[in-house]
């Protein structure tokens, strides 16, 4: 029998245009073992069916929550609007084209019961654009420190539990960073550890595109995230040498299935972000 009283856990899921995939993410919440939670889905002005599709999910379920943004504010500042809503003493993050496994939030707990952790993750499974599983795992080490996750974060967001009090107070704003790591980072910079439930209990949807795609903008944005956390110039650059050659080797083998074709996946090094080749050339599809 599922024990619900570790108490009220707020999960946070902020939506731009996200009618495609958002009723699928939230009946992954909704399909939960434990079922002592919140879900706010905050919604950055969408101009597509997003509100309406959460507004008829919320008759239905009253632990689900529509909050708005008066403008549309970037995703950062939607997850800050929806924690100063939150009321659990836990938070969650759940991204509005990712879904979780039924036992996502049941066996974190159980974890956190025997660890005593502040902050916990999962490994995960992946699905392309169109919600088909790929049949790819990517594993949760069990445990990582402040300098580990510098080399390389392995820390999904919508994976995560964190303690709120924690969450809230190294919460990181800012279109020109990685503002997810930035938060990891710093709480692990306390001498705190995250701690890996090494299940696929997650599953991250793999984009064709993406506003990280830009390279030369993506190293920017990872390097702002090292200053950010106080590393002079030399360490961040140090750590960015290291999470490149990391992200490199983790992705370089990395072949998904999709339509019949064996399609390369592109890693952008210094961010984690996968997203396919427009197109692979002839001689391409024929060798595969």
């Amino acid at each position: 029998m599922i024990q619900n009283d570790f108490g009220l856990i707020s999960i946070i899921m902020a939506a731009y245009n996200a009618e495609k995939t958002i009723e699928q993410a939230i009946n992954s919440v909704l399909s939960q073992t434990y079922t002592n939670f919140e879900l706010l889905v905050v919604n950055d002005c969408s101009t597509d069916r997003t509100a309406e599709l959460v507004k008829s999910i919320a008759a239905k379920d009253s632990r689900v929550r529509l909050i708005s943004n008066v403008k549309n504010n970037g995703v950062s500042y939607t997850r800050k609007h929806g924690l100063e809503e939150a009321k659990g003493s836990w938070i969650a993050i759940l991204d509005s084209d990712d879904a979780w496994a039924p036992e996502k939030l049941e066996k974190q707990i159980d974890f956190q019961r025997r660890t005593n952790a502040d902050l916990l993750f999962t490994g995960s499974a992946f699905m392309d654009s169109e919600g088909q599983s790929i049949g790819w795992y990517l594993h949760a080490p069990a445990e990582v420190t402040y300098r580990q996750l510098l080399k390389q974060n392995v820390l999904s967001n919508s994976s995560a539990l964190v303690r709120k009090e924690l969450y809230a107070k190294h919460y990181a704003v800012g279109d020109d960073m990685h503002e997810d790591f930035a938060i990891w980072l710093s709480i692990l910079k306390e001498g705190k550890k995250a701690y890996g439930v090494d299940e696929p209990l997650l599953i991250y949807r793999i984009a064709k595109s993406s506003k990280s795609g830009n390279k030369v903008k993506a190293a920017k944005m990872n390097w702002n995230t090292y200053r950010y956390v106080g590393l002079n110039p030399i360490e961040a650059a140090y750590y960015e040498g290291w999470y490149m050659i990391k992200n490199v080797i983790k992705y370089t083998n990395l072949k998904i299935s999709g339509g019949g074709v064996w399609n390369e996946v592109i890693y952008i090094a210094s961010f984690d972000i996968l997203v396919f080749p427009e197109q692979l050339h002839e001689e391409q599809l024929e060798a595969a």
